[in-house]
């Protein structure tokens, strides 16, 4: 088939675009859009003024925004004249749990949710509502450790500050020292104040990224209210212990023995100390956490996944 989606979030589309389909990604006329490098060669980069002439077998629409813009590039209507499904990346904001989504006054469009937990509290009225759970292509079993320091990969930890967990962190510095990635984070440091105990170490592309986070003891996942970080499995993978809060999907993602997780802040700050302390632990815990990740969140499961689904929804 032919795949249809917009480049929005990039580690998500890293993994839907190693599927055997071939997958067109439009590209506006100053760049935005722009395929990464390293996707496979099943991707085509199509000029937005192309589309109109186009063949398309199914859309994936990621906002309501997109949604009207695939109608006016394509000239076609959405599901009338090509198949469509609405792809939702985030838990609901506003007044949880009675956001509406925007989707929730149609029928013809099936929503997808990345995790169980966004379609229980988003209201999504008429919709009809499935879950594709994230998958995570596998950089490898990486993890060595080495360093006693927690590693922390989050995007704008200081704008988003309490969403991310962000004033969480003078708890868990006190245990161990933090690097953090991602962007923005560089100004970390200097909003937290905390000296050297937390430190920015770049923002790096995901294979530049995978083996400096496993020279890490622990990976950290202070996070309160997000979908499900692609980091978290991402660390898994490397075969990572975790310290984990216990909010949103994190607690179907971390099972019993995969490093801690718990809303219990001081327990997490307690776990983390024993983790930097005790190589070997860390180093079981992270395997436990690498074998979950694999069966849960491994390709071959989220490419079936939406193969099912392309195949449901195209005429």
């Amino acid at each position: 088939m032919r795949i249809l989606s917009w480049h929005v979030h990039g580690g998500y589309s890293t993994a839907l675009v190693q599927g055997r389909h071939e997958y067109l990604f439009p590209v506006a006329p100053n760049g935005d859009g722009t395929p990464e490098p390293y996707w496979p060669a099943g991707v085509t980069a199509v000029p937005e003024e192309q589309l109109a002439e186009t063949a398309v077998d199914v859309v994936i629409v990621q906002s309501f925004v997109e949604l009207e813009k695939a109608e006016r590039l394509l000239r076609r209507r959405l599901p009338q004249d090509v198949p469509a499904v609405f792809l939702e990346h985030n838990a609901p904001q506003g007044d949880v749990p009675h956001t509406r989504h925007p989707l929730a006054n149609r029928s013809d469009i099936p929503l997808v949710h990345v995790t169980h937990f966004n379609r229980l509290m988003w209201d999504n009225g008429d919709a009809p509502t499935t879950v594709v759970e994230h998958g995570v292509p596998d950089p490898g079993p990486l993890y060595t450790g080495e360093l006693p320091r927690l590693g922390f990969v989050i995007n704008e930890p200081v704008r988003r500050w309490r969403v991310t967990g962000t004033d969480l962190l003078p708890a868990f510095a006190a245990a161990a020292s933090i690097d953090a990635w991602g962007i923005a984070a560089d100004r970390l440091p200097g909003a937290l104040d905390l000296g050297d105990r937390v430190a920015f170490a770049g923002n790096l592309a995901p294979h530049e990224l995978h083996p400096e986070l496993a020279r890490r003891r622990a990976y950290l996942h202070p996070v309160r209210w997000t979908s499900l970080g692609l980091s978290l499995l991402e660390a898994m993978h490397l075969g990572m212990p975790v310290v984990v809060l216990a909010t949103t999907e994190a607690y179907r993602a971390v099972p019993p023995g995969a490093g801690a997780i718990s809303t219990d802040v001081d327990e997490l700050v307690a776990a983390a100390r024993v983790l930097i302390a005790d190589p070997d632990e860390a180093r079981a815990r992270g395997a436990v956490a690498r074998r979950f990740a694999l069966k849960r969140y491994g390709l071959p499961r989220f490419l079936a996944a939406w193969d099912e689904m392309f195949a449901r929804v195209a005429r």
